[in-house]
C-alpha cells in the first residue's frame, strides 16, 4: 500500500472496560444472561474501536474483548480463549504455572517442560516466587485442559461472533483498516497431551482446526493475525538448553504447520506475531531474535510483528540489517513496550520507526507494540503508550518522506 506516513497499529489486547471484566467475571459464573453480556460486550468494543480512531491508529481491532479474561491482570487470554473453541480437549483446575511437571528434554528429542520449571524462573526463583516483586502481581489461576481426544474446532459462532462486532463497530466510527488476533497452531499445541503420542501430529491437526478461524476472520475482510510466541518464548521451556539445531528443527514443525493452516488464505490479509512472554519477568535465557529469524522468514505471511521496545530486545533492530524481507511483506516493530509502565517519550518512538526505515524502507514498517497491553499494562498507561506511538510516527513521517 502506497502511503506518505508512517502508519500504526498495536498486537491486540487492548485493556478492559470495568463493566466488561465483570461481565466476564458473571459469565463464568452462570450468573448473567446471553442477551445481557452481548449487550455488553457491543458497547464495549464499540467503545475501544472508537478510542482507537479517535487516537490515530490506523489498523485498528476489538482489543480482543471477544476473548474471555480472568480479570484486569491476565497474561494468558491470547490462548486461553481457545479452551471453548477446539474439542478434543478435557478441561481441569490444573493453572499451567501451579503444574510441577518436570520433563527433561535429550538431544534430538525435544519436551517442553512445566511452566515453573523454566530456565529463567529457576535463576531467578526468590523474584518469581515473591508475591511482591511485580512479576505476577494480581494475576487469577486459571485451569488449563488437556489433549484426549482428535483435535476439531468448534468455535464458529464465536468466531462470528468477534467479527460481526467488530465489523458493526469499525462502520459507526468509520475505521477501514482492521485485524483480528487468533492463536497459532504450535501455541494451542502447548497443552498436556494424552492423545497422540507426536508432536508433529499434534501441531498439524490444531493447524488443521484453527484454519477454520483464520478463515472466518480473512473472509469477513479484516486481517488474520496468528500469535505465534511459541516460536521464541518456548526456548525457555526446555530443560536442559537445547541446541540451536534441535531448537530450530522443533520450530519447522510449527512453520510449515502454520503455512498449511494459511493455505488459500489472502497472504496480504495476514501477520504473524513472536514475542518472548509478556509476563514481566527478567527473560535472561531468551533466545536471540538472529538464532532463529530465518526459519520466522519463512512463514508465509504479509508481514512480521516481533518485540522491537523491551529491554532484552531492542537492539535486535540489526537482525534486519543483512536480510532480505519477502516480497510484498512489512515488519510490524514493537516500538512501545509492554513491560515496564514507562510512557516512552514520542522523539524516542520516532527515532525507533527510523532505525527500522532506514535499514527496510519507510514504505514497510508500521509502528506497533511489542505485545498486548491488555492484562499487562493499567489502562492510563496502556493508552498514553499508544497515545505516544501515535505521536512518535508522526514525528517520524515528517523525518521520513
Amino acid at each position: 500500500m502506497a502511503t506518505n506516513k508512517i502508519r500504526t497499529t498495536h498486537v491486540g489486547s487492548l485493556p478492559r472496560t470495568q463493566e466488561l471484566l465483570e461481565a466476564n467475571a458473571r459469565r463464568a459464573e452462570g450468573t448473567i444472561e446471553d442477551n445481557e453480556f452481548f449487550e455488553i460486550l457491543q458497547t464495549s468494543i464499540d467503545q475501544v474501536v472508537q478510542k482507537q480512531v479517535d487516537l490515530g491508529i490506523d489498523i485498528i481491532n476489538e482489543g480482543e474483548y471477544g476473548h474471555i479474561t480472568s480479570g484486569a491482570v491476565d497474561y494468558g487470554a491470547w490462548w486461553n480463549y481457545s479452551f471453548t473453541r477446539l474439542g478434543g480437549l478435557t478441561m481441569t483446575d490444573e493453572d499451567r504455572w501451579a503444574n510441577q511437571a518436570i520433563k527433561r528434554s535429550t538431544p534430538g528429542n525435544i519436551q517442553l517442560t512445566s511452566f515453573p520449571d523454566r530456565r529463567d524462573r529457576a535463576m531467578f526463583s526468590e523474584a518469581y516466587e515473591d508475591p511482591t516483586s511485580g512479576i505476577f502481581t494480581g494475576r487469577a489461576k486459571v485451569g488449563n485442559p488437556k489433549f484426549t481426544g482428535p483435535v476439531t474446532y468448534i468455535g464458529q459462532d464465536q468466531v462470528e461472533t468477534d467479527v460481526k462486532l467488530m465489523r458493526a463497530a469499525m462502520d459507526k466510527a468509520g475505521a477501514t483498516e482492521g485485524f483480528v488476533a487468533a492463536l497459532s497452531p504450535g501455541s494451542a499445541a502447548r497443552l498436556t497431551d494424552e492423545y497422540y503420542g507426536n508432536d508433529a501430529e499434534l501441531v498439524q491437526a490444531c493447524a488443521d482446526a484453527m484454519h477454520h478461524e483464520y478463515k472466518a476472520i480473512t473472509d469477513a475482510g479484516f486481517t488474520v493475525q496468528l500469535d505465534a510466541p511459541d516460536l521464541a518464548e518456548s526456548w525457555d521451556q526446555i530443560n536442559p538448553e537445547p541446541s540451536l539445531e534441535d531448537y530450530l528443527a522443533w520450530l519447522r514443525i510449527r512453520v510449515d504447520a502454520i503455512n498449511a493452516a494459511l493455505k488459500g488464505l489472502p497472504k496480504e490479509q495476514t501477520r504473524l506475531h513472536i514475542c518472548w512472554g509478556s509476563w514481566h519477568g527478567p527473560h535472561v535465557t531468551d533466545i536471540p531474535f538472529e538464532d532463529i529469524v530465518d526459519e520466522i522468514l519463512r512463514v508465509e505471511v504479509g508481514g512480521y510483528s516481533f518485540e522491537g521496545a523491551s529491554p532484552r530486545h531492542a537492539h535486535e533492530w540489526r537482525v534486519w540489517q543483512n536480510r532480505e524481507l519477502p516480497e510484498n511483506t512489512l515488519i510490524y516493530p514493537g516500538v512501545i513496550s509492554h513491560s515496564t509502565n514507562a510512557v516512552e517519550h514520542p522523539r524516542l518512538v520516532a527515532d525507533r520507526i527510523i532505525q527500522f526505515a532506514e535499514v527496510v524502507g519507510p514504505e514497510r514498517v508500521v509502528a506497533s507494540s511489542d505485545c498486548g497491553l491488555g492484562g499487562r499494562l493499567h489502562h492510563q498507561i496502556a493508552w498514553a503508550k499508544l497515545e505516544s506511538l501515535v505521536e512518535g510516527a508522526a514525528i517520524a513521517s515528517k523525518e521520513l518522506f
